[in-house]
This record gives structure tokens, C-alpha cells and sequence, in this order.
């Protein structure tokens, strides 16, 4: 419902809840109800809806740009940046308001939903330009791993890019997307981040697309992302065997 623009998915529950909706003739007052609007009949307060054309949008988010769809202090948000889109979009992930980069915008939830699943393991690569000049036992840190105030962190990837008298700046490959996970790390090493872009999500890239310029994803690029995602998810651990019965 919230797809097809009838309310926010909050409301939306609320509409659900107080018996408005019917599918297929039958009224539903569950909220966690599933039912495909291009196999049911949907209707909201007896008017029909109909599932929204799902449309995909790269966008090189600016500094200064909040990664959500409103926010009550008028700030810039990345869904103001694309005004002639009517469709309902969402971000998929978060970019903190200081980093900059590449942000997919989208009313897929299914495929926002496997870009951003740790289950999944979609590569997300960033360069970051750092204060000092990192060491080789920071770097080592970053690729091996260790524990932050939420859980374990650690880089598929790090590359040293510059090293420079008293800076330096990396390029990082991450699977996972926890708030502020890059900066938290870099900080954590004692090298903070004081320039953080994420150049990368999977095989899609800033190629051509200046700060504050987007662009919609091809059917293929879509196709490739879905496909992309079967290809990285990462396989369940096996279960132990339970010793036999003597």
C-alpha cells in the first residue's frame, strides 16, 4: 500500500488496523498480511489501488544531504534532489549528512532490502582521505577485524591510496552497512576520516555523475543487481551434528 502511494507504511498499518481494506472482497485488519495487487482485487475505503511501477535512480549525493525522505527542519534530503519523480522512493541505506557518494533511490523494497541485508554481503567500497598518515598495522587491523560497541567489524579490502607527510587517504571495501560503520573503524585505528565518499555498491559506480546529479538504473543494471545479490549471499552455517545416542 505504502508502494503504491496510498499513505506512509505507518499509516498505512493504521488504515489496515481499523478495517478499511478489503482484498478480494474480504475485509483485513492485519497489518503483516501479504497480497500481490497484480494477482488481488485492493481496495482502500472501496476504491481501488494499484501496485506502483518500480523505478530505480544512482544518485551522487552531496555533504550537507540527509539520507532519508523528509525531515522536520527543512534540511535537504536526497529525495528532493529528484523533483520530477512523483513515485514514492526511499533510500536504500544511509549516507551520514557528511559523506558523499553514491545512494540508490527506489520504491523496490525487495531489492532495497537484499543491497543493504548483511545476509547477502553486497560489496560497498569508499575512499576516505585521512588525518595522519596511516600504518601498516592500522591497515592490517582494518582487514583482520576486531570489536566495536555493536559487534565485529572488519574490511574485505583495504588499499592505501596516498601517503602523504601528514595525511593519507585509503579506499575501503565493506559487506555490511552499520551506522557510521567506515568512520567508526578509521577512528577506531586512530586515523579518522575527514572526507568519506562511497564510490561503489556492487558493480554500479559515480562514472558520469557529478555532486547532486543522478541518473536511472537500466533494466539490465537492475537484472544484474538481483543477480549479483544470488551470486554474494553468503551460505547459512551448517548445522553441527548432534553426537549419536551409545
Amino acid at each position: 500500500m505504502a508502494d503504491a502511494g496510498v499513505a506512509s507504511r505507518r499509516k498505512c498499518e493504521e488504515i489496515i488496523a481499523a478495517g478499511r481494506v478489503n482484498v478480494d472482497g474480504v475485509t483485513v485488519t492485519r497489518p503483516g498480511f501479504k497480497a500481490d495487487p497484480e494477482k488481488s482485487a485492493i481496495e482502500v475505503d472501496g476504491r481501488p489501488i494499484h501496485a506502483a511501477r518500480r523505478v530505480y535512480y544512482l544518485l551522487n549525493k552531496p555533504k550537507g544531504v540527509l539520507s532519508t525522505t523528509f525531515d522536520d527542519f527543512g534540511r535537504p534530503t536526497v529525495v528532493n534532489l529528484i523533483p520530477d519523480e512523483k513515485r514514492r522512493l526511499f533510500p536504500v541505506g544511509r549516507l551520514d549528512e557528511d559523506t558523499e557518494g553514491l545512494i540508490l533511490l527506489t520504491n523496490d523494497g525487495e531489492l532495497a532490502n537484499i543491497l543493504t541485508h548483511p545476509r547477502y554481503g553486497v560489496e560497498k567500497t569508499y575512499s576516505a582521505k585521512l588525518r595522519g598518515v596511516i600504518t601498516r598495522e592500522a591497515v592490517e587491523k582494518l582487514k583482520k577485524g576486531f570489536r566495536l560497541e555493536d559487534g565485529r567489524a572488519r574490511a574485505d579490502r583495504v588499499t592505501v591510496t596516498y601517503r602523504g607527510k601528514t595525511a593519507s587517504s585509503v579506499r575501503m571495501t565493506m559487506r555490511e552497512g552499520r551506522n557510521h560503520i567506515v568512520r567508526r573503524m578509521l577512528a577506531k585505528v586512530g586515523f579518522p576520516a575527514r572526507h568519506l565518499r562511497r564510490d561503489r555498491i556492487a558493480f554500479l559506480t559515480l562514472h558520469g555523475l557529478g555532486k547532486g546529479e543522478y541518473r536511472r538504473l537500466t533494466r539490465q543494471e537492475v537484472q544484474g543487481l538481483y543477480k549479483h545479490a544470488e551470486q554474494t549471499q553468503k551460505q547459512p552455517a551448517r548445522n553441527k551434528k548432534s553426537r549419536p545416542n551409545l
